[in-house]
C-alpha cells in the first residue's frame, strides 16, 4: 500500500528515484513557479507487475493532495495496465502508447505524453540543422521502450528525418510495440528492428553506420542496470553523434563514446533531455506556459 500524503504531492514514478537530482531541483523549480508542492518518489523494479502500476494510478487518481506525476521507466507498462483509470490521454500518448506525466483536471485523470516533444527540443541542442542531409547519417538507437519511441516520433516529425533507424532491444514485445507506433507514423524513414542484446553484434551494427550516424543508449545501463549496450573498443561512426539518454549512473556507454577522439565524435549526456522531460512535464501537470525565459530560468536553477 502506498501511504496518504499529507500535503500536496507530485509524485516521481521510476526505479531508483531518490539519486535522481529532481529531489534537490523540484523545490527551486516550485519557489520559481510560486507552486507549494512535495515531491515524493515511487520505486518499482523494471517490468513490474500490472498490480503494482495499478496501484499507484489508482492512488494519483483518489487522493486529492496528489497533483499528479512524472513517469520515467515504466511509461509504456503504466499504461499498458492502467489505461481504463485515466480518464482522458492526450493525442501524443495515444500514438506513442505511453504516458510520461499524470495531471489532474478536477476530478479527471489525464494522461499525456511529453516524451516526443522534450526529444525534439533535447535533439534541436546538440545535433546541428540539416545534420542528416548533409552526411546521411543513419540512426542506431539500442533499446526500444518509451524514450526510443518518443525519439522516433521526434524524428519523423521533424524537418531533417535520417534515412534509416534501428532499433534493438532484447524484448521482442517492445520491439513489437515501436513497429506499431511506427506504422502509424507519416515519414519516409526506414525503421528496422533487431531483437538482441548481445554487445559483439551491436558493435558490429554501429561500425557499419555510414559516417554522421546518431549512436543512442536507450536501454537505461549505465543507470538502471550495469554496463553498456556495447563492448569497450566498438567503433563509433566518424564524425557522428553519440547520446547517452542516462545522466546518472556509471554512464559505461558515454565514457566508451568520449574514449574516442579521434572519431571526432559529438558525445551528449542526458542532462538537458532530463531538464526538458521535467520541465515539460510540470508545465502539463500545474498548466503554465513554458516561455523560453521560464524554461531558461528553471535551467539555470538546475546547474546550482
Amino acid at each position: 500500500m502506498i501511504a496518504p500524503v499529507t500535503q500536496r504531492t507530485f509524485y516521481f514514478i521510476g526505479v531508483t528515484t531518490g539519486q535522481s537530482s529532481i529531489m534537490r531541483i523540484f523545490p527551486r523549480w516550485m519557489a520559481i513557479l510560486g507552486i507549494e508542492c512535495a515531491i515524493a518518489g515511487i520505486d518499482a523494479p523494471l517490468n513490474a507487475p500490472s498490480e503494482t502500476y495499478r496501484e499507484i494510478v489508482a492512488h494519483i487518481k483518489g487522493d486529492p493532495l496528489v497533483v499528479g506525476g512524472l513517469v520515467t521507466a515504466h511509461k509504456i507498462s503504466l499504461l499498458n495496465a492502467a489505461r481504463d483509470l485515466f480518464d482522458e490521454l492526450d493525442d501524443l500518448a495515444v500514438l506513442a502508447g505511453e504516458v510520461s506525466g499524470i495531471g489532474k483536471r478536477g476530478d479527471t485523470l489525464i494522461g499525456f505524453a511529453r516524451d516526443p516533444i522534450s526529444s525534439r527540443l533535447a535533439l534541436d541542442a546538440f545535433v546541428p540543422a540539416s545534420h542528416f542531409a548533409q552526411t546521411g547519417g543513419d540512426v542506431l538507437c539500442f533499446g526500444s521502450g518509451g524514450a526510443a519511441v518518443a525519439i522516433s516520433i521526434a524524428l519523423a516529425r521533424g524537418s531533417d528525418p535520417p534515412r534509416r533507424m534501428i532499433l534493438t532491444d532484447i524484448d521482442a514485445a517492445r520491439l513489437d510495440h515501436a513497429h506499431a507506433i511506427h506504422e502509424k507514423l507519416e515519414t519516409g524513414i526506414k525503421f528496422e528492428y533487431l531483437l538482441n542484446g548481445d554487445p559483439a553484434i551491436n558493435a558490429a551494427l554501429m561500425r557499419d553506420l555510414p559516417p554522421g550516424s546518431l549512436v543512442i543508449n536507450g536501454t537505461g545501463m549505465g543507470k538502471d542496470l550495469p554496463g553498456s549496450p556495447i563492448q569497450d573498443g566498438a567503433l563509433f561512426p566518424e564524425r557522428g553523434l553519440a547520446w547517452e539518454l542516462n545522466y546518472r549512473g556509471e554512464l559505461t556507454f558515454l565514457k566508451q563514446a568520449r574514449a574516442q577522439a579521434d572519431r571526432l565524435l559529438a558525445v551528449e549526456d542526458g542532462w538537458t533531455y532530463f531538464v526538458h522531460g521535467w520541465t515539460q512535464v510540470i508545465a502539463g501537470v500545474f498548466d503554465v506556459r513554458l516561455t523560453p525565459d521560464l524554461f531558461q530560468q528553471m535551467n539555470d536553477a538546475a546547474k546550482r
